[in-house]
């Protein structure tokens, strides 16, 4: 279900009408709806003065922001030299033939979205791997296979 006029004007009587307050609104919307459709934000734009361009500029810059519907589990792999160097590139490819799915896709079943991203913090122990506020490290293929192998049987157990 979207937010309403009113869930993104509590938004702004909470942080603030000032173009400053974009980014943590913008946060907000996305945890409650893990996705931030073009509808919000309009109305987002609407309650800051703000363009709608402006809005939507910022949603698309930040990768952990998602303007587009993904799978509950978001993947999103560290691209930077350090991991690929320790073996990123690797780990890419046992989520591809683990999941059936290239990086930018999401599983036929909606559990899972692939993505590459910047920098995750995790130089020291890559390569590195978010999955949705959960931060996996010192990643192999094998590895990678018993994590995603807990979240499917996390999601078997409980459907």
């Amino acid at each position: 279900m979207l937010p309403s006029k009113d869930y993104v004007k509590k938004l702004a009587d909470r942080y603030g009408r000032k173009e400053e307050n974009l980014l943590p609104i913008l946060e907000n919307v996305y945890e409650d709806q893990h996705l931030i459709a073009d509808d919000v934000m309009i109305e987002i734009a609407r309650e800051l003065d703000i363009s709608a361009a402006r809005v939507y500029g910022t949603a698309t810059f930040y990768s952990f922001l998602e303007t587009k519907q993904c799978g509950k589990y978001v993947i999103r792999v560290c691209k930077t030299i350090t991991c690929m160097m320790h073996g990123k590139n690797l780990v890419i490819e046992a989520l591809q033939d683990l999941l059936k799915i290239k990086v930018g896709e999401t599983t036929a079943d909606g559990l899972f979205t692939l993505k590459e991203t910047n920098c995750l913090g995790q130089c020291h122990k890559g390569p590195a791997m978010l999955i949705n506020n959960v931060v996996y490290t010192e990643l192999t293929p094998g590895k990678v296979k018993d994590i995603i192998n807990e979240y499917r049987l996390q999601e078997q157990a409980s459907a």
